[in-house]
């Protein structure tokens, strides 16, 4: 805001420069869904929106000023395209944190580690990756080969042994301390951001792909192949084409999504760590319902009774 000048000429100018400005943003209505920052959600802060009510309208601001449970996405509200669009993975990727973190803050979850006790030892990092199902090995390996001699690259051999168990033998005591303070570290970021995308982001959407689904699709496969694994996946894609054709096949893809989420909702109640279905019946449904095929916010879901949005 430009200083106000003590002379009366120069007050009346600036008055009228302002007036004018602001009737012009006024006339034009926003362009921008970050409130004119020019930034896209991939490389900004969460910011705060508004926070749904009962009836699904605003209801003033969220409850956490920090941006935890309502953001707002960049300047391209319809993008096109697929899931591997700046925007949209950020979309999904928010999602999924939502339900594996209580947040929205996915950039916050490269230090995050403890044991849930699903059978799987522990789980940490921005998907979860586990030190008895090998992703976390993976990981760690990736990020030796960038930086050897990293301290977390002494508890590989513990981790190969760890395969298909949920014991710590050769983890503890440090191992959580030590993952968390490598987050610090850019290269374990991107180690993390690269097993993810070779292990589940790129699978995940080269198959909806193939099954001839849209961006909405494609984040239900990834959030699907995040917690089932790949074989999951498989599994629920056949139960799902048993019962509709996907649109690959001539298939409705409405009807297709809903049989995949029937089969998914299945499974989860067969997995006693992944038995509240809120991730499915209250979010994925909740865009199916309204036909959201492209992903476009503004998206309002709950997860374990918590509300979260993604305005515009």
């Amino acid at each position: 805001m430009a200083r106000i000048s003590a002379r009366r000429g120069l007050a009346v100018a600036a008055f009228v420069v302002a007036s004018l400005a602001l009737a012009s943003l006024a006339a034009r209505g926003p362009e921008t869904g970050d409130g004119g920052a020019g930034q896209t959600a991939a490389h900004a802060s969460p910011a705060v929106g508004s926070t749904p009510g009962k009836d699904g309208a605003s209801a003033g601001p969220p409850p956490s000023p920090d941006g935890r449970r309502s953001v707002r996405v960049g300047p391209n509200q319809k993008i096109r395209g697929d899931l591997s669009d700046p925007q949209k993975k950020d979309i999904a990727m928010r999602l999924v944190s939502s339900a594996e973190n209580s947040t929205l803050d996915w950039t916050a979850q490269y230090g995050y580690i403890e044991d849930i006790h699903d059978g799987r030892g522990y789980t940490g990092g921005i998907v979860g990756f586990c030190s008895g199902t090998g992703d976390m090995r993976a990981v760690i390996e990736r990020y030796t080969a960038a930086v050897p001699g990293n301290r977390l690259a002494a508890y590989l051999p513990a981790l190969k042994r760890l395969n298909g168990s949920a014991a710590h033998t050769g983890l503890d005591p440090n191992f959580t301390a030590d993952w968390k303070a490598a987050a610090a570290d850019p290269a374990f970021r991107a180690a993390q951001d690269a097993e993810r995308d070779r292990r589940y982001f790129n699978p995940a959407l080269s198959q909806a792909k193939q099954d001839g689904l849209r961006v909405l699709g494609q984040f239900v496969y990834y959030d699907a192949i995040v917690m089932h694994g790949a074989n999951g996946l498989a599994k629920l894609r056949r139960a799902a084409a048993a019962a509709a054709p996907p649109p690959a096949r001539g298939g409705d893809e409405a009807a297709y999504l809903g049989a995949f989420l029937d089969a998914r909702v299945a499974l989860m109640e067969d997995e006693r760590a992944h038995d509240d279905e809120s991730r499915v019946q209250d979010a994925q449904r909740v865009f199916l319902a309204a036909r959201n095929f492209d992903l476009d916010p503004p998206l309002r879901w709950r997860v374990y009774g918590d509300s979260y949005e993604i305005g515009v």
